[in-house]
C-alpha cells in the first residue's frame, strides 16, 4: 500500500510539473484561503494581547471609583458630588483585600517651560498612585511623604511632556531634573521623569504631570470644598475577589453618600480586569467571525480543484483506459486522482502558510500589535486544506475509476 501511495505521489508531482501554470491557478484559491484564515486569527490574537497589555499598563488589579453613572464622554456626572479624603480613609480601613489606595484630583493646566507651552493633564495624588498604576521612574524620583504632607511644589512628568517641553528645546537629559516649569499660575520643580507607557485607546498615558495632592489643593487649584477628590484609585490584593470588593465598596459609598434604597448609585466602580476580559472576548469573537468569512475562499479553492481535476480526467481518458486494460484496478485509479487532488491542495496550503507568516509579521509591525506565532492554527489550516482536496477531489477520482476501459481506449 505504501509503495502504491509513493507511486501515486510521484505521478501527481509529474503531472503538476507538466502544467505548472494551471496548477498554480488551481491552488490560488487554497493559498488565498489559508493565508486569509491564518492572517485573521494571528492578527486577532495579537490584537487581543495588545488590548490586555494596554489594560494591564493602567495598573495592577485596578479598581477606579468615580462620581457619576458610567464612564467616558457620555457619562452622567454633571452635578454629582465628588469624594472626600475621609471616603478614601473609610475604604482603606473598612474594606479588606485592598493592597493600596490613592485619592486623585485631575485638572488640565497650561504648562510652560521657556518658549514651549502646552495644556497638560495634571494629577494630584499620593505616592501610592505610582504603585497602583504601575508607574516606574526613568530618571529622578517620586515625591516623599514630607513633600506630600506639606504640598511641596514638586512634580513628576510623563515622557510626552519631557519630549514636548525639554527635548524640543534642546535641553539635555541631565539638566531636566531640578528644572522649574510653570503649571497654571505656580512654579513647580521637576524631580522625576516617568518611564513611557504609550497609548491606551485614544489617550496618551505619557502626557501627564503628577504632583502631591496637597500641592494641587493649595497651590494650583485651591480648595473650595472637602469634596475635591475626582477619583479614587484602588489596587486589590493578588487573590482578592474583585466582585466582592466592588460590592462592598458600593455598599459603603451608598451609605456615606446617604443614598436611599430607591435611589440609583451616583458613582461607578470600574474594574480593569473585567473590562480586559470583556474586550478580549469581543476581539476573539470578531477574529473567529473574520476567520470563518476568510475560510469561504478555501471552499472556492476546493471547487477550483474539482473543476480542474474533472478537466484532467477528460484529458487523460485514454491514459486511464490503458491502465485499466493492462490490469490496473479501479481503486488504484481512484487513489491516483485522489492523491493528485490532495497534493495540489496541500501544496497550496504550505504556500499559503508561508505567505501568511510573512504577511502577519509585516502587518503586526505596521499596526503595532505583537506577532504571536500559533502552531495550532497553522496546522489546522494545513489539515483543512488537505481535507478540501479529499472532499473536492473525490468526485473526479470516482469518475475516473468508473470509466469503461473499452470506451476509454476509443476516446480521442
Amino acid at each position: 500500500m505504501l509503495t502504491m501511495l509513493l507511486n501515486a505521489f510521484q505521478i501527481a508531482l509529474r503531472e503538476i510539473r507538466r502544467n505548472l501554470t494551471r496548477a498554480f491557478l488551481t491552488v490560488l484559491g487554497i493559498i488565498i484561503g489559508v493565508a486569509a484564515v491564518i492572517t485573521m486569527v494571528t492578527l486577532g490574537q495579537g490584537t487581543t494581547q495588545a488590548v490586555k497589555n494596554q489594560i494591564s499598563s493602567l495598573g495592577s488589579n485596578l479598581l477606579m471609583l468615580r462620581p457619576g453613572a458610567g464612564f467616558g464622554p457620555r457619562s452622567s456626572s454633571a452635578g454629582v458630588p465628588n469624594f472626600t479624603e475621609d471616603d478614601v480613609t473609610a475604604i482603606s480601613e473598612q474594606i479588606p483585600g485592598i493592597a493600596a489606595i490613592a485619592p486623585v484630583r485631575n485638572a488640565s493646566l497650561s504648562t510652560i517651560y521657556l518658549q514651549n507651552a502646552r495644556n497638560t493633564s495634571v494629577t494630584g495624588t499620593t505616592g501610592a498612585y505610582f504603585q497602583i498604576n504601575k508607574w516606574t521612574i526613568a530618571d529622578g524620583r517620586i515625591f516623599t511623604e514630607t513633600e506630600q504632607q506639606t504640598g511641596a511644589a514638586v512634580c513628576v512628568i510623563g515622557n510626552t511632556v519631557k519630549r514636548e517641553l525639554f527635548d524640543n528645546a534642546g535641553i539635555p537629559a541631565s539638566q531636566i531634573i531640578g528644572s522649574k516649569i510653570r503649571l497654571g499660575k505656580a512654579s513647580c520643580e521637576v524631580i522625576g521623569v516617568l518611564a513611557a507607557k504609550g497609548q491606551v485607546g485614544m489617550g496618551d498615558q505619557d502626557d501627564t504631570i503628577i504632583v502631591p495632592l496637597a500641592a494641587i489643593q493649595r497651590r494650583l487649584l485651591g480648595r473650595t470644598s472637602a469634596r475635591d477628590i475626582s477619583m479614587i484609585s484602588i489596587s486589590a490584593e493578588e487573590n482578592a475577589d474583585s466582585a466582592r470588593l466592588i460590592s462592598e465598596i458600593t455598599a459603603l459609598m451608598r451609605q456615606r453618600r446617604n443614598l436611599q434604597r430607591n435611589q440609583d448609585n451616583n458613582f461607578s466602580v470600574f474594574d480593569t480586569r473585567q473590562i480586559a476580559e470583556t474586550l478580549s472576548s469581543s476581539t476573539r469573537m470578531m477574529t473567529m467571525l473574520l476567520a470563518a468569512v476568510a475560510g469561504v475562499s478555501l471552499l472556492v479553492g476546493g471547487i477550483g480543484i474539482m473543476n480542474i481535476m474533472l478537466v484532467s480526467v477528460t484529458e487523460r481518458t485514454r491514459e486511464i483506459g490503458i491502465r485499466l486494460a493492462i490490469g490496473a484496478r479501479a481503486r488504484e485509479v481512484l487513489l491516483q486522482f485522489l492523491v493528485e487532488a490532495i497534493t495540489l491542495s496541500s501544496i497550496g496550503g504550505l504556500v499559503g502558510i508561508a505567505f501568511a507568516l510573512g504577511l502577519c509579521y509585516a502587518l503586526a509591525g505596521l499596526i503595532n500589535v505583537p506577532f504571536l506565532f500559533n502552531p495550532q492554527i497553522n496546522l489546522i489550516a494545513f489539515v483543512f486544506s488537505a481535507a478540501v482536496g479529499i472532499l473536492f477531489g473525490y468526485t473526479p477520482a470516482r469518475r475516473a475509476a468508473a470509466l469503461d476501459p473499452i470506451d476509454a481506449l476509443r476516446h480521442e
